[in-house]
């Protein structure tokens, strides 16, 4: 399968699902190049950037999952190729 680059955005909401977040992203690790996150205080979230290098099925799994966790919103933007 080909694997394609692409970044994922995180926004976390509830409080109660970071431990969740970063064992997910732990688990992915390998086609995960980088990531940055922020706390946004003022607004009571976090906001976490992903780089990501895999397959179709790896980079959704890891979206899919993510976006099953409350209070988490995941969007993702992949290259064509």
């Amino acid at each position: 399968m080909n694997k394609r680059i692409g970044v994922v955005a995180i926004i976390v909401e509830n409080k109660e699902s970071v431990e969740k977040v970063n064992k997910l992203l732990s688990e992915f690790a390998d086609s995960i190049v980088g990531r940055m996150g922020i706390p946004y205080k003022e607004k009571d979230v976090s906001v976490i950037s992903i780089i990501v290098d895999g397959t179709n099925d790896e980079i959704g799994a890891l979206t899919g999952r993510l976006g099953r966790l409350d209070g988490v919103s995941v969007k993702s933007a992949l290259t064509q190729k």
